[in-house]
């Protein structure tokens, strides 16, 4: 059954070309119900509302082609910079690739001028704060080796679980220089370099050889305490930024029958904790 309330607003649009508005007032109904009953039915030519920046839009895409900049058109216009990017987005500024790598040079020269004196202060602030903090540091006695050692292998190293008590203590990192420190603890603790073993974890499209032989080298540990290598799937679709000569995968660094030395290790970080809760109760923090 047709409804004639739709059937009329249908005739209003289609014979007596009338707007939305203009229909509204004749049937005394809501806009939203106006467009519900006139779906599907093309509103009449005098009722669309024309394009007033058509002409400034082919004008800005003829300017683009003149080899103008997206700032040059917008003020030639009178438009904003976003307007004018927004029509000429889609074509690019120099035709020929050896102009466009003129001005791309040219751009990069002019922001480098524009930054250098910064990235200068910021260098000889940086250096100069790196120095500051090395002076802080001194030397490290076997107190500090056994502290930083037990710090930084709890937030590293393999650790005991509810459910799974048995540990063997384990330390995965590709920092070199945490590594070393890691090496220094050991040696402390009573662990030679031919005790433990290593293994190199990275992914299988590096050079795995080349980065056995680069860590065995760089911390001084002995080639026979090596084991296989455990490689990484290659996912081709993941960007990665470690790839190339710099990059050496990560060292597992694993000390056989070391049950009591992690409980060592446990004791030390559950007093460094007891501390910083005493130091806290002490200033009154709840």
């Amino acid at each position: 059954m047709t409804d004639p309330l739709a059937a009329e607003a249908r005739r209003l649009r289609v014979e007596e070309q009338l707007s939305v508005a203009e229909i509204r007032a004749r049937l005394g109904i809501g806009r939203d119900r106006v467009y519900t009953l006139l779906r599907g039915v093309p509103p009449p030519e005098r009722t669309r509302r024309p394009r007033a920046r058509d002409d400034d839009r082919a004008e800005a895409v003829r300017l683009r082609a003149a080899g103008r900049s997206v700032n040059q058109i917008a003020e030639q216009l009178g438009v904003a910079k976003s307007t004018a990017y927004q029509w000429v987005r889609h074509l690019p500024l120099d035709p020929d690739e050896a102009t466009a790598e003129r001005r791309r040079a040219h751009s990069k020269a002019m922001t480098d001028a524009r930054w250098s004196a910064y990235r200068e202060s910021r260098d000889a602030a940086q250096a100069a704060e790196h120095a500051r903090a090395a002076g802080a540091v001194g030397g490290l006695g076997e107190r500090d080796l056994l502290l930083l050692g037990a710090a930084i292998y709890w937030c590293e190293g393999a650790k005991s679980k509810p459910w799974r008590r048995p540990v063997t203590v384990q330390f995965v990192n590709s920092d070199p220089g945490l590594l070393a420190l890691f090496l220094r603890f050991l040696d402390v603790c009573g662990v030679e370099r031919a005790v433990p073993t290593y293994r190199v974890s990275i992914h299988e499209s590096a050079d795995a050889e080349a980065a056995v032989r680069w860590w065995a080298q760089r911390l001084r540990l002995p080639a026979d305490r090596f084991r296989r290598t455990v490689l990484k799937r290659h996912n081709p679709t993941t960007v990665r930024r470690n790839t190339g000569d710099t990059y050496h995968g990560c060292l597992v660094i694993t000390v056989p029958r070391s049950r009591a030395l992690y409980w060592r290790i446990e004791g030390m970080i559950s007093e460094l904790f007891r501390i910083a809760d005493e130091d806290r109760a002490q200033e009154g923090d709840p």
